[in-house]
């Protein structure tokens, strides 16, 4: 099989998976226990989290885990509501926002909460001057992806961060780094974001575990579940120790020579786009600059044909449009482009095991699939 497709899903290492599966059948006390395997098990998370937050670039203290990044985004919005529900009932954030932020917005707006969804221009990109101007003084939170899953688009944090504090000091800013963690160097203590959300299985962990960075400016957080009172009284729930092992150990594994990392996967893309524009009829989509993440249309070509005929070729790519009823994603629906452009839309994401071969083989089966088949939209 050859995995093109890193941005949905990245595949787990064995050491990751041997990790977890030590937890659950050596290590499996409960951290709330009394007895010394459970404090064993209270002494592993805090190491755990402690390998996390140091890839992050915060304090120990500020790294809740979470199930997962819809949770964490869910989370940092209604705290940061909840925070400033006497500042005013205004967020700020993007029509090509990723659906956990999208569809907590939407909920917040049925609450009274007024929305503001900036578009982005026909590239994908959003400005911080753009986020700015939409500030007003009654806005509560500016939530802003870090970078765009479909296109690959970088969005400007830390300068909205550095603006937001003359703008209007109270607002609250979130950023889903889900696709950036790992991905592009950063630090949540310099990029300026009270909420930073962050997902386990976008960097060769488990599916189930993801973590919220929560800043020093958000004053006694609003807990996301009552009860016993783990995650230093935040969300409570018997800690997810198998998970939390595995999210870890991948981000041990990945943060290990990170710099060559990030390299290989930025020459990877560049080789891409060199093979894959060779190919009559096929242009690029959008002007995103993050190294794992490459988005193209085959004009004319419907997507999910595309991606179905690669499928049984075990090359695995995702449409860039949902397909869902004919229609393009709300993220290239809001580039605007000419339908043909629009429904042959197709991302390539790719992990530092990627290889130029199989760039190689992505691009032929593309190739043979234009030659081979009559455009049809």
């Amino acid at each position: 099989m050859i995995y093109l497709d890193h941005a949905a899903t990245t595949p787990v290492p064995k050491e990751v998976a041997d990790a977890m599966y030590t937890v659950l059948t050596e290590q499996y006390g409960n951290p709330s226990s009394q007895y010394p395997a459970g404090q064993e098990m209270k002494k592993r998370i805090d190491t755990w989290r402690k390998t996390v937050a140091d890839a992050l670039g915060c304090e120990t203290r500020q790294l809740f885990f979470t199930s997962c990044g819809t949770e964490g985004d869910n989370w940092a919005i209604t705290a940061a509501c909840w925070q400033n529900r006497h500042l005013g009932k205004h967020i700020v954030t993007t029509a090509v926002e990723h659906s956990a932020v999208l569809e907590c917005c939407r909920w917040m707006e049925l609450q009274g909460y007024e929305i503001t969804r900036l578009s982005p221009d026909g590239h994908g990109v959003i400005t911080a001057e753009q986020v700015l101007d939409a500030v007003r003084p009654d806005t509560a939170l500016v939530s802003i992806m870090m970078v765009n899953n479909e296109l690959g688009s970088v969005y400007p944090i830390a300068k909205i961060a550095k603006g937001l504090s003359a703008r209007n000091p109270k607002t609250l800013l979130h950023t889903d780094a889900v696709q950036g963690f790992l991905k592009l160097p950063f630090s949540a203590k310099a990029l300026g974001a009270d909420f930073v959300t962050i997902s386990a299985h976008k960097v060769g962990g488990p599916k189930g575990i993801g973590a919220l960075y929560i800043g020093s400016r958000v004053r006694s957080p609003r807990p996301l579940l009552a009860g016993g009172g783990q995650e230093f009284g935040l969300r409570s729930g018997t800690e997810a120790t198998a998970q939390i092992a595995g999210f870890a150990k991948a981000v041990e594994l990945r943060a290990d020579g990170l710099p060559e990392k990030l390299r290989h996967m930025a020459e990877i893309r560049e080789y891409a786009i060199r093979k894959l524009t060779e190919i009559p009829d096929l242009q690029l989509v959008g002007s995103g600059t993050a190294p794992h993440i490459l988005a193209f249309s085959l004009v004319g070509w419907p997507s999910q044909n595309i991606v179905n005929d690669l499928g049984a070729q075990g090359i695995c790519i995702s449409a860039g449009s949902a397909c869902h009823q004919g229609k393009p994603s709300h993220v290239v629906s809001s580039l605007h482009l000419p339908k043909k452009v629009a429904g042959g839309v197709i991302r390539l994401s790719f992990g530092p095991e990627t290889t130029f071969a199989e760039i190689d083989a992505c691009a032929e089966a593309l190739q043979r699939h234009h030659d081979a088949r009559m455009p049809m939209l």
